[in-house]
């Protein structure tokens, strides 16, 4: 099962509930209303959004509702890498780690790290 299409908004959502669940409407209100300068509305507009895409389930204990993500950040992960890897580089994933080996500053243990990857994937 491939993710939901999920907004850069909806995603600061999804970033507080993977690191902490389950909240409440109100807890999730708390932590993104100042931050994000965002009304209660709109945290209620993403809530039912992302409910709606099936990113995100609730739970009715008494009068609240507490929210849990439906969709690992793994997975969501894994299925953003793969849609920016086909819209950006054709798929090509060498293309990609050649761009970014260029182009970034790489630590001696960042490269050996990356030896390491390559030579596992060369055996499998």
């Amino acid at each position: 099962m491939t993710s939901p299409r999920i907004t850069e908004a909806e995603l600061q959502v999804m970033k507080l509930l993977w690191t902490q669940e389950p909240l409440s409407a109100q807890e999730i209100i708390e932590a993104l209303g100042e931050q994000m300068q965002w009304s209660d509305q709109t945290v209620k507009t993403f809530l039912n959004r992302l409910h709606k895409k099936k990113a995100i389930r609730f739970e009715k204990v008494g009068r609240n509702y507490l929210y849990y993500p439906s969709v690992t950040r793994e997975a969501y992960l894994k299925d953003e890498n793969r849609s920016f890897l086909d819209r950006v580089y054709d798929g090509a994933v060498g293309v990609l780690l050649a761009r970014f080996v260029e182009a970034e500053k790489l630590s001696p243990r960042e490269i050996e790290e990356l030896q390491q990857l390559l030579e596992e994937k060369k055996k499998s």
